[in-house]
């Protein structure tokens, strides 16, 4: 990759119907099995539990990440000078590095406060969660030596949906609120509209007054991009369309039987809604449409 990954925890809390990262967390159990590492009641589950659902009901906290990642920067090499040059640092590309387990394990303010002490960067964070608003403190003094952004990641402003897609996050009130606090202390802060959920998401008018919504908050981009349904993230997402949408079931299973993406034209047609969304309310690209 041409980017420095960087997730503090192992598996989501949140619980993200449609989360596509719940692969990752089949082979931290397979490591710690092999060293032995699980007590007994973990090894019982993970003989018995699904990975996909122990993704989001066991957390692995990473308490040594600062520490690796201090000495990563302080001793250089290959890597650190693809950091010089311009390679990004991405917190949360496969958990959300402000989880409910952030505020008793602080393992993400650990990583800002070694990210502080190293001008010149490029760094991104990812989040569902008001928490980061915490460490404005630490992002302030970040984003005056660094390249720095926030994407907040925001599929809905509808309160009882969002329950529903994404059953233990943030409401998308108190996302909009962290948001414009974002802005307010002058930190560059985006949003990811990350997955659109074909038939539950994808409304003309809910996608308008998300982006108005967003706009409104100051967000400076939006990204956005169709659900993908890799293996994992299928054991989890299309018995939950049965349960919750079974009037798409069976849209669902015809649109992904090829492969993780929805059809290109179903694509299409999102990036072209979203360009003229972005025109009407006058906000940036993101990286993603």
């Amino acid at each position: 990759m041409n980017f420095w990954s960087i997730n503090p925890y192992v598996g989501c809390a949140f619980g993200c119907t449609y989360c596509y990262a719940r692969y990752a967390h089949r082979y931290v159990m397979e490591r710690a099995a092999d060293r032995d590492r699980l007590d007994d009641g973990l090894a019982a589950e993970f003989e018995t539990m699904e990975p996909w659902l122990a993704f989001e009901r066991r957390i692995f906290v990473k308490r040594d990440a600062p520490e690796i990642l201090a000495r990563a920067l302080r001793t250089g090499g290959e890597r650190y000078l693809g950091l010089i040059h311009g390679d990004t640092i991405l917190i949360g590309s496969a958990t959300d590095p402000y989880q409910p387990a952030e505020r008793r394990f602080r393992v993400t303010r650990g990583i800002l406060e070694v990210l502080a002490e190293h001008p010149g960067l490029k760094i991104v964070i990812i989040t569902k969660s008001p928490l980061i608003t915490r460490d404005v403190d630490l992002l302030g003094r970040i984003a005056r030596h660094s390249d720095l952004r926030v994407q907040i990641s925001l599929i809905t402003v509808d309160r009882e949906l969002a329950r529903r897609v994404e059953p233990r996050s943030p409401t998308p009130h108190a996302r909009l609120v962290a948001l414009a606090r974002l802005r307010d202390a002058g930190i560059e802060t985006g949003v990811n509209c990350m997955p659109i959920l074909p038939g539950i998401t994808d409304e003309p008018a809910a996608l308008d007054e998300l982006v108005r919504q967003v706009s409104a908050a100051g967000a400076t981009r939006i990204g956005a991009c169709a659900l993908r349904l890799d293996r994992s993230a299928r054991l989890r997402y299309l018995p939950f369309i049965e349960q919750e949408f079974p009037e798409l079931a069976s849209r669902y299973k015809a649109s992904y039987s090829h492969g993780r993406n929805v059809g290109e034209k179903y694509r299409e047609g999102l990036t072209q809604r979203f360009n003229a969304l972005r025109a009407k309310y006058g906000i940036g690209d993101g990286d993603r449409a």
